[in-house]
């Protein structure tokens, strides 16, 4: 890592310096035209203050929000010490042990998101938020007011709510809880080397990443993976040219009752993909290499060579967040 850090530095001083030549520049107006660098702020977060994403941090973290405080939101998202915001496991696990049926998505950059939860069940992050702690097999709250007698007999949360909600008589509630979880949500947006590539650094990016930014675009990839996030934005049926192994799990049909919706999901965003193993809703794809392989055969109907595999890897690496792990 430390000679590719070397190595990274002397491409961007040489570009830096002489400007990016007419082929690196076209390569990166496909690829702002097709992804684009992340937005600055996420949708919502003008209106955040700062004792209520404090408050939302806490909420976040804390396990006593679970039926027999063994876990948080925190539990399968982790993000102290510079993780990635995911499980590095098939499933969730909730309390006394119990499986979840699907794999727990990173919450970095989620509120760029179209939806939340891989079937889009959830609006937006305040949605999402109140979800988990009411799911039986999650952290299995009874119900809100369970949930709100709980946070009122912990005595911090008293003046922590009043500060971040201030003029209510009583603003331990549950839609303040998750109001605040989603506050704290807005703040976890990544900055990785693909952005740098594409604010005009082209020295960001080697020869082999670009080579491999090229091969993801020329692939058919960015037919799903668009937009800022590369991905997150749209809904796909998971299986469109060769079915998915995995035909238990009916995606959106569930939530909108329609059988066109049968096996679809949320695509997911790249960003930060090479972080967060393993892959799919299912976790059905243990290793990076092997979901780039799997998704073209799935979604578009192509057999990469390996070294095609390799060098499209090697350009989703860039798009990991410079402080996560």
């Amino acid at each position: 890592m430390k000679h590719l850090s070397i190595i990274i530095l002397i491409f961007s001083i040489v570009f830096t310096a002489c400007g990016p030549g007419k082929e690196v520049k076209e390569r990166m107006d496909r690829a702002r035209a097709a992804l684009g660098t992340i937005p600055d702020a996420m949708p919502g977060s003008e209106k955040d203050t700062a004792d209520l994403v404090a408050l939302g941090n806490r909420l976040y973290q804390d396990k006593r929000l679970s039926m027999d405080n063994t876990v948080a939101c925190a539990t399968c998202h982790v993000l102290e010490g510079g993780k990635n915001g995911a499980e590095h496991e098939k499933t969730s696990t909730g309390v006394g042990g119990k499986l979840g049926g699907r794999n727990a998505p990173t919450v970095l950059n989620a509120g760029f998101h179209i939806a939340q939860f891989w079937d889009g069940r959830a609006k937006d992050l305040a949605e999402q938020a109140g979800g988990p702690i009411l799911n039986p097999i999650e952290m299995a709250m009874p119900n809100e007011a369970a949930v709100i007698k709980k946070l009122k007999s912990i005595e911090e949360y008293g003046p922590l709510f009043a500060k971040a909600f201030p003029g209510p008589a009583d603003p331990v509630s549950y839609r303040n809880l998750t109001e605040a979880i989603a506050a704290f949500e807005r703040t976890l947006r990544t900055s990785d080397r693909f952005d740098d590539f594409l604010n005009s650094n082209a020295g960001a990016l080697t020869a082999e990443e670009q080579q491999g930014l090229d091969l993801f675009m020329s692939t058919g990839c960015t037919a799903c993976h668009n937009g800022p996030l590369i991905g997150g934005n749209s809904y796909q049926k998971m299986g469109a040219v060769n079915p998915y192994s995995n035909m238990d799990d009916f995606g959106r049909e569930k939530i909108t009752g329609k059988d066109e919706d049968k096996y679809f999901f949320k695509v997911p965003s790249l960003r930060n993909i090479a972080l967060t193993a393993p892959y799919f809703h299912d976790g059905g794809a243990a290793t990076l290499d092997e979901a780039v392989r799997l998704m073209a055969h799935l979604q578009l109907g192509k057999e990469l060579k390996p070294e095609e595999v390799a060098s499209i890897v090697t350009f989703l690496k860039t798009l990991s967040d410079k402080n996560r792990n």
